[in-house]
């Protein structure tokens, strides 16, 4: 299975190490991710100025682009052949309700899905990033099994899978839980 990882925390995001480390027992593995802090870029492509995609190693790019740029550019050109999934993130804090309207890690994963690759962001609720980093490498193996079972479902044509991680141990962790996309209960207008 080939998979690509990318994210809008940047490519030196402890977030996409740990998803990196979670997806390579699931298949071969290309990395294309900003070369910098991506958040809240929402799905904007990059206009004014040509990308400049740098290979770190193989099958490892990092873009002076945004999360958008970076999914696109990788199915488009960098991969010899198109992914099987595209997984974005593991963005450090959540991205529920709104928040997704914002969000370069679900952005990244809308362009693979609207390439025809099914999707899945990922992010993390955490909210101290000192003991997130610690959470985050006991979330490896069990997210492992998580996308190795997902990938194996045969899942709507369209469909993008938005995950929170809890911040909790791996062995913590109670379940799993599918919802739909939630509003917020008050504005702050």
């Amino acid at each position: 299975m080939r998979l690509l990882c990318t994210n809008d925390d940047g490519i030196l995001a402890h977030g996409l190490d740990c998803l990196i480390r979670a997806a390579e027992p699931l298949g071969e593995v290309t990395v294309v991710a900003p070369d910098r802090e991506q958040s809240a870029t929402s799905h904007s492509l990059t206009l004014h100025h040509p990308l400049r995609p740098v290979r770190l190693a193989e099958r490892r790019w990092q873009v002076d682009g945004t999360p958008t740029d970076c999914a696109m550019l990788a199915i488009e050109a960098l991969m010899p052949e198109r992914p099987d999934f595209v997984l974005s993130g593991i963005n450090h804090g959540h991205n529920m309700g709104e928040d997704v309207l914002y969000s370069g890690t679900v952005a990244a994963a809308m362009e693979g899905l609207s390439l025809g690759v099914p999707a899945i962001a990922l992010s993390f609720a955490g909210g101290d990033l000192r003991a997130d980093i610690t959470l985050l490498d006991q979330l490896v193996e069990p997210l492992t099994d998580l996308l190795g079972h997902l990938m194996s479902l045969q899942m709507p044509k369209g469909t993008l899978l938005n995950i929170n991680l809890p911040p909790r141990r791996g062995n913590d962790v109670g379940g799993v839980r599918l919802t739909r996309l939630g509003r917020p209960a008050s504005s702050n207008a």
